[in-house]
């Protein structure tokens, strides 16, 4: 019979597997051996009266127990790759919540932040709002004495669209009165009359009556429903107290 001869290139390299598998043939052929050589409880006739002496088979379990120590070590990798996975989920999970926990708070403290100011800014517009009110209702108060006559009947004036000036009316004041809101005609035609001119600015009670301005007292002696009521007529008839420059 001819010999099979291989070649270096035509070998193939032994792998674990078949390392393994060659192992475990041999195993179990040692193992049918000792088995065969033992014998069976039937009784058996030798042709020699010598005793047959049994042959003793050795084999060895290394193999097997070297391929049950490579699949516990792989079992045990698989093990520790999947706590590793496991774990870097759970990190990767807790950084996410931390994050979120984070962005959550920042804008939490910003919406606070806004809602703050946005307070701040309502409140500071209402006082302002209130100081505005406050000074629009509040009641001017002018002196008791000529300056603060004119100065208040202006006010009034200037409610009303009746023109004039401080000067104009100071002037004229001076001219009729000298500044005496009492002051009273009682020689003039308007006298002989009956219907004297009074107050500041020397007015008739007719003419008075039909140009006083309301929101001032009904009372020609008073000094600035008097001026009020003298230059609403001169306005009237003259344009404006500034034109009046004598007895009107």
């Amino acid at each position: 019979m001819p010999k099979h001869i291989l070649t270096r290139g035509h070998s193939r390299a032994l792998t674990r597997h078949h390392k393994i598998a060659a192992a475990g043939v041999a195993a179990l052929g040692a193992a049918a051996i000792g088995f065969s050589a033992v014998p069976s409880n039937a009784s058996t006739t030798t042709t020699a009266e010598a005793p047959v002496q049994t042959a003793k088979v050795a084999y060895s379990t290394k193999q097997i127990e070297g391929v049950q120590a490579d699949v516990s070590s792989l079992h045990t990798g698989a093990v520790q790759v999947e706590q590793f996975a496991a774990q870097k989920k759970a990190a990767a999970e807790a950084a996410a919540q931390k994050k979120a926990a984070a962005e959550a708070a920042a804008k939490k403290a910003a919406a606070e932040a806004k809602a703050a100011k946005a307070r701040a800014a309502a409140e500071s517009a209402s006082r302002s709002a209130e100081r505005a009110e406050v000074k629009k209702t509040a009641p001017q108060k002018y002196g008791d004495n000529l300056d603060g006559w004119i100065r208040e009947a202006l006010s009034i004036m200037k409610k009303n669209g009746i023109p004039g000036s401080y000067e104009g009316i100071h002037r004229n004041v001076m001219r009729e009165s000298s500044g005496n809101p009492k002051a009273i005609n009682l020689w003039d035609i308007n006298a002989q009359k009956g219907i004297p001119s009074k107050g500041l600015l020397q007015v008739i009670p007719p003419t008075f009556d039909a140009y006083h301005v309301k929101g001032t007292p009904k009372d020609i002696y008073d000094p600035v429903a008097n001026i009020v009521a003298a230059c609403n007529y001169a306005a009237d008839k003259y344009g404006t107290m500034d034109n009046v420059d004598s007895a009107y």
